[in-house]
């Protein structure tokens, strides 16, 4: 880890300053400095999310942008966590997450019980939303917003991804069997590296949480976990070290990638048997 004490929150939040400036004025950020008194660089590096402002820089800076007051107060409250090394999001904030995700150099995650969202088909997501009960209104947006995340592993420079995927994910049945052939081939052609952990393995290959790891170059790593009530992001040294332990431990116990591959192929070929099965059997 370098000096850099950003958050993927602090990130968030100074490019939404940089975006307040290029919208409602025509500063250019040289401008506004000059304008505040500071070093040029010194609002760069807000902008960027690498050093904390002071509460007094965030009004001077907002107010020269013409910022009205409940606006500045509503930006200051959401501010003072920036750098929290423990952040917690509601679910449907997605911003966080989705700017954390496309700058990594490397991704890293585990699976319990479905398939990995950057490699969901929009079917298996639509299927899975709806499963969890989600509003139809609700639903549009996540798949949508699903299908955007995906255009960073057809980047020239897209992120060195490894997924563990626990093979309840791929037996729990999720819409309908032509939804799950065609995820389970979408996983087989369309992932980066794909480590099954099998169910035989018992409860050693169990966690209660689904896990992320983003990893950066340039920067301290951030864990991340999901459930149906918050987005929890980790920047705290100890929590980094424990995600980084769970997936060591994952390495020594998931199939190697040619292993998962087969599994994959596998369950996706009997998954056509069987549906092809039923039609004749209906014809």
């Amino acid at each position: 880890m370098n000096g850099d004490p950003s958050t993927p929150y602090s990130r968030d939040l100074g490019d939404e300053l940089r975006q307040v400036r290029e919208r409602f004025t025509t500063f250019r950020a040289r401008r506004i400095a000059r304008m505040l008194g500071w070093d040029p660089g010194k609002v760069s590096n807000i902008e960027h999310g690498k050093v904390r402002a002071s509460e007094i820089d965030i009004i001077q800076y907002l107010g020269r942008c013409g910022r009205p007051q409940n606006f500045i107060e509503d930006f200051l409250n959401r501010y003072r966590s920036a750098f929290n090394p423990y952040f917690v999001q509601v679910p449907d904030n997605l911003r966080t997450m989705s700017m954390a995700e496309s700058s990594a150099d490397k991704i890293t995650s585990y699976d319990l019980t479905s398939i990995p969202g950057l490699v969901q088909s929009e079917e298996y997501a639509a299927a899975l939303f709806e499963a969890r009960l989600a509003a139809p209104d609700v639903i549009e947006r996540n798949v949508r917003f699903r299908t955007e995340r995906q255009a960073i592993l057809r980047r020239h420079n897209r992120p060195q991804c490894t997924f563990y995927i626990h093979e309840h994910a791929l037996r729990f049945k999720v819409g309908s069997d032509e939804i799950m052939e065609d995820q389970l081939m979408r996983l087989l052609f369309h992932t980066h590296v794909i480590r099954i952990v099998p169910a035989a393995i018992g409860m050693s290959g169990v966690f209660a949480a689904n896990y992320v790891l983003w990893e950066w170059e340039k920067r301290g790593s951030t864990a991340y976990t999901e459930s149906d009530l918050a987005q929890v992001f980790v920047q705290d040294l100890a929590g980094i070290k424990h995600c980084k332990l769970i997936f060591a431990h994952l390495d020594a116990l998931a199939l190697d990638e040619e292993q998962s591959r087969s599994m994959v192929a596998d369950l996706a070929s009997r998954s056509r048997e069987d549906l092809s099965g039923r039609k004749l059997h209906l014809a």
